[in-house]
């Protein structure tokens, strides 16, 4: 394991309150091909619906589809999987206290120069009454993200009205390629 993916690790299990964890966890292997697999699906989903009906049909296609293939593969995979990002966009993706630390871990990972699509996290929390697995993977900025998460004044006026319409609030614009745009993450009770 690398220097920093160790740090990282105790790092993350000191804050869950565990003991590190190693690359020959059992549950790791299952983990990262979880967190890998939806987010490739999605893609595939969003750049459909570009090409079908622009950025801002995209916009509405990942407001409803995202979460219900996210729904789709924790009931196959056995674990809870969701996106969340230190700029939400949805409500419901704002990180927890070990995700939040995990994704500023990894915007520094980042700009030190490590790849962001390499960029993961795992550990245990034990709180007590059970052990629950815990895993994030990087989501980068990649080209088909810009044209909804793009710097807001380059954002197509179609795609402004309709986040504003389905996220008020929304705070999930102004990346640049290969910025962490967020993570998956996924855990599961031992």
């Amino acid at each position: 394991m690398r220097t920093t993916q160790r740090f990282v690790v105790l790092a993350a299990a000191l804050l869950a309150g565990t003991p590190a964890l190693s690359q020959e966890t059992p549950w790791l292997a299952d983990a990262r091909q979880v967190a890998s697999s939806v987010p490739p699906r999605l893609l595939q989903v969003l750049t459909e619906e570009i090409a079908q009906g622009g950025p801002a049909s995209a916009v509405l296609a990942c407001s409803d589809k995202a979460p219900k293939m996210a729904r789709a593969a924790s009931e196959q995979s056995g674990w809870n999987i969701r996106r969340v990002s230190l700029k939400n966009r949805n409500p419901k993706a704002v990180p927890d206290a070990w995700e939040r630390a995990t994704l500023e871990d990894f915007d520094r990972r980042a700009a030190a120069g490590e790849n962001p699509a390499n960029l993961e996290a795992f550990t245990v929390v034990d709180n007590g009454t059970n052990k629950e697995a815990r895993f994030m993977k990087a989501l980068p900025v990649q080209q088909v993200c810009l044209s909804c998460h793009g710097p807001a004044d380059k954002l197509d006026p179609d795609v402004v009205a309709q986040l504003r319409a389905l996220y008020p609030d929304d705070k999930g614009v102004g990346y640049s390629l290969k910025q962490i745009r967020g993570a998956m993450t996924i855990r599961k009770p031992l």
